[in-house]
């Protein structure tokens, strides 16, 4: 098959593209700014989505599901929040179509809905009403609540799952009787998005804290996991964010204490969505397509045989079977694909494109021989082993490429980890080099905003448990006792 994918050294957003549709991964739908996610993209989805599930429960959360609709003077009711996200929402202003009498289906203008409704860009607001509804006292603390939902954010320029105008995800949205349970359960879940991220994922992360300028609205702190991509570009894989009593005040949740007083609720809000899904392609594919770390690839094995006759292939077959059955055991996901419409050669290439992480071909001298080609997606290299304990040996191929794919975007991050001590030379790496930059920062929003408008680069983090040292901002030549970390980013 004709793969025709854009080198990424020429061209890296073509590179993207290429792949997200090649590899079948998703399309742009009729509805502007939309997607479709196609089945063997959503399949690696539903693979994250249940694994973080998991998570989710065994750190105590349970998940529910709230309304899709927000009436919109419940945004009124947290300034900062409705600021953050006015220019993203999308609105319901009629509830009913009807035809005008000459073949059209207009909106009915009689119509009118008593108060607008906006299509959730985000839960806070309609959660922490309901909550108002759920908490009297500590005894009905913590809340600890999950949801997995679809959002929309009204977009203007689009890519395929890193920013289109409907998107999914999961929000979890929890309450607490103190500040310090908050901020545990804020951190905490963050560790869990990093251990996701780097030990399924393959991605290596630094986690840390957003700058005032950069955390989501309404938010007290937000903590975050950055990732780097294969082109020097930051992507922001996850966030966690303390809100403080912020929105219990909005919402007017107060709970009484184990001392009997009367105080508001403490809470959080943390989520990650399908953008993991484009931090998957760009942080480990190439030129031949998509390459899918083995805990996160809907087929870590496919086995094609290669024959000429029908006795060949029963001969195989008889053989596959057996180790089909005996990987299926040990929970391994294994396709054989017996199509006689396509030859092995296109074959070869389209699980090549679609990352599969290991191939084995089998022929009839292979049977003759006891022996079978393995080849492995991320490094492209290929083997003959002997068909005895195959069992044995491809479990440990998975893991060794598992922990491959993370190696290696490991040593590129830091690699691309750069120490800045001038502007100068701040913006000569950005357009040379880009990849993370550390560089010394005032700490105030004007220098931080200036940058941003200068160069395009964001502060992406100030990582935790950052060193300090001290120094003189890049910008300003202000006082600095810390370095963050700068990036042009998705």
């Amino acid at each position: 098959m004709s793969k025709g994918i854009t080198s990424k050294n020429e061209d890296y957003s073509q590179w993207y593209n290429d792949i997200v549709i090649k590899a079948d991964l998703a399309e742009h739908s009729s509805v502007k700014g939309c997607m479709v996610i196609k089945p063997y993209g959503y399949s690696i989805w539903e693979k994250m989505q249940s694994i973080l599930d998991q998570k989710f429960k065994d750190t105590g959360h349970s998940n529910a599901y709230f309304p899709l609709f927000i009436p919109k003077s419940f945004f009124s009711k947290e300034a900062a929040h409705v600021e953050g996200f006015a220019t993203e929402c999308a609105v319901v202003t009629h509830y009913r179509l009807k035809n005008d009498g000459n073949g059209n289906i207009v909106v009915d203008e009689t119509a009118k809905l008593e108060e607008e409704l906006i299509v959730r860009p985000t839960s806070e607001t309609i959660i922490w009403n309901t909550y108002k509804g759920w908490i009297q006292s500590y005894r009905d603390l913590p809340i600890l609540v999950n949801q997995w939902a679809n959002v929309v954010r009204w977009e203007m320029r689009t890519r395929l799952f890193l920013r289109t105008t409907e998107f999914l995800w999961q929000e979890g949205h929890t309450a607490h009787a103190t500040a310090d349970e908050a901020i545990e359960e804020t951190r905490k879940m963050l560790d869990v998005y990093a251990d996701f991220a780097e030990n399924w994922m393959g991605v290596p992360v630094v986690k840390g804290v957003k700058t005032p300028n950069e955390r989501f609205a309404g938010a007290l702190d937000t903590y975050c996991i950055e990732a780097l991509m294969q082109d020097g570009k930051a992507l922001q894989a996850g966030t966690s964010h303390f809100l403080g009593q912020n929105f219990a005040k909005a919402f007017d949740v107060k709970f009484t204490s184990r001392e009997g007083k009367l105080d508001h609720v403490w809470a959080t809000s943390w989520g990650v969505s399908t953008r993991l899904m484009g931090a998957l392609i760009m942080a480990h594919s190439d030129d031949a397509g998509l390459v899918l770390p083995p805990r996160l690839a809907p087929i870590q094995v496919v086995i094609v045989p290669i024959h000429k006759t029908e006795a060949e292939l029963q001969n195989i077959t008889a053989f596959v079977d057996i180790l089909y059955a005996k990987l299926k055991r040990l929970g391994i996901s294994v396709k054989y694909d017996d199509r006689d419409t396509q030859r092995p050669g296109f074959k070869f290439a389209e699980y090549e494109l679609k990352g599969v992480p290991v191939r084995i071909a089998i022929g009839a001298r292979d049977m003759e021989n006891g022996t079978v080609e393995i080849a492995r997606r991320d490094t492209r290299e290929k083997q003959t082993v002997t068909q005895e304990g195959l069992e044995i040996f491809i479990p440990q191929l998975l893991e060794d490429i598992q922990n491959s794919i993370f190696q290696k975007a490991l040593a590129f991050r830091e690699a691309n980890i750069t120490k800045a001590d001038s502007y100068d030379e701040f913006k000569t790496l950005l357009d040379e080099k880009a990849g993370f930059i550390s560089a010394h920062w005032d700490g105030t929003p004007e220098t931080e905003q200036k940058i941003k408008e200068e160069t395009k680069a964001t502060i992406r983090c100030i990582p935790l448990n950052n060193p300090l040292e001290d120094g003189v901002c890049i910008y300003s030549g202000k006082p600095s006792t810390q370095r963050v970390l700068f990036a042009r980013a998705y």
